[in-house]
């Protein structure tokens, strides 16, 4: 594919204003250093909070979350982040979270799961699980899984073990690592595409496992597992100009074969990583108000797919 032309110049703009924080190298920095640009980065697109929203930071046993309000509701959504299972934490996803508050009016509530490579797998899916569970026990009402990128993975591989949770109504991925063959299709395709290139989903993989990449393990490849039934109702949402777009393509046909309900938009000629450019990039802002109507429409138990 042709990126000059493909990609529009309002998203161009975006990709050169990432790499003057994040060089395309920065992945073959230590991990230290990683973290360092990747915190530098977010705060330059940070957008603030909208007017009426709240945050306060609290522990779930030793795991750090972050709860966004503005009033309060009997929805929660649980946000997971991305970033390779290696950067990013509450404050990457800062104001994503405050403004999904403000747009649906449901409380969010973020986890800064522990992260490779101090912390290899299932570190990163416990500690989601944990927070998922004890939001469950301890708040009255519904929950929603939400998380892009590698929250995408997360939120995936919570509902596949909450599956029969009849409190857990719906997620909302964005652009998902769920898995899939590395030498085939998108990863091909798009193999060297901006924002995120095949050979840095190979390092992070690597990075995140205690070995060789786990089989079998839905803990850590949603696409692995093998039954697909009971799932809460799904959303998903890819870049198109991204090497793990085909997953969120499988992993709708899985469920849609278990006889589930799964939608799913490839945005044209997006690329990894545009929720930061929602504010400056129209198909950008049009993606996430894709992604604002399909969690209102969760929340009110409405399919409308």
């Amino acid at each position: 594919m042709d990126y000059t032309k493909h990609i529009d110049a309002e998203t161009w703009d975006f990709i050169n204003k990432t790499a003057e924080y994040y060089p395309p190298d920065t992945v073959n920095m230590s991990i230290e250093k990683q973290r360092e640009i990747y915190d530098t980065m977010c705060r330059a697109f940070f957008a603030g909070y909208p007017d009426g929203v709240s945050a306060s930071d609290h522990k779930v046993g030793t795991i750090p979350t972050r709860h966004y309000t503005c009033g309060g509701s009997d929805v929660t959504v649980m946000y997971f982040h991305g970033g390779g299972f290696v950067v990013g934490g509450l404050d990457s996803h800062d104001d994503v979270c405050a403004e999904i508050c403000e747009r649906t009016g449901m409380d969010v509530v973020s986890v800064d799961y522990r992260m490779a490579p101090e912390h290899k797998h299932p570190a990163m899916f416990d500690d989601c699980l944990a927070v998922t569970r004890h939001i469950l026990e301890t708040r009255r009402g519904q929950v929603l899984l939400a998380g892009d990128s590698a929250g995408g993975n997360l939120g995936a591989t919570v509902s596949h073990r909450l599956r029969n949770e009849p409190r857990l109504i719906g997620q909302v991925l964005v652009y998902p690592g769920l898995g899939g063959d590395i030498d085939a299709g998108s990863f091909l395709t798009h193999a060297n595409a901006p924002m995120l290139t095949r050979d840095e989903i190979l390092f992070y993989e690597g990075v995140r496992y205690n070995g060789p990449k786990p089989q079998n393990d839905p803990t850590a490849v949603p696409l692995q597992d093998t039954d697909f039934t009971n799932l809460p109702p799904t959303v998903l949402i890819s870049a198109e100009c991204d090497p793990i777009t085909d997953g969120c393509r499988d992993y709708r046909d899985a469920i849609l074969a278990a006889a589930g309900q799964a939608v799913w938009f490839n945005e044209t000629g997006l690329v990894h990583g545009y929720l930061r450019g929602r504010t400056t990039v129209k198909r950008a802002r049009d993606s996430f108000d894709r992604i604002i109507f399909a969690l209102n429409a969760l929340k009110n138990g409405e399919w409308p797919y």
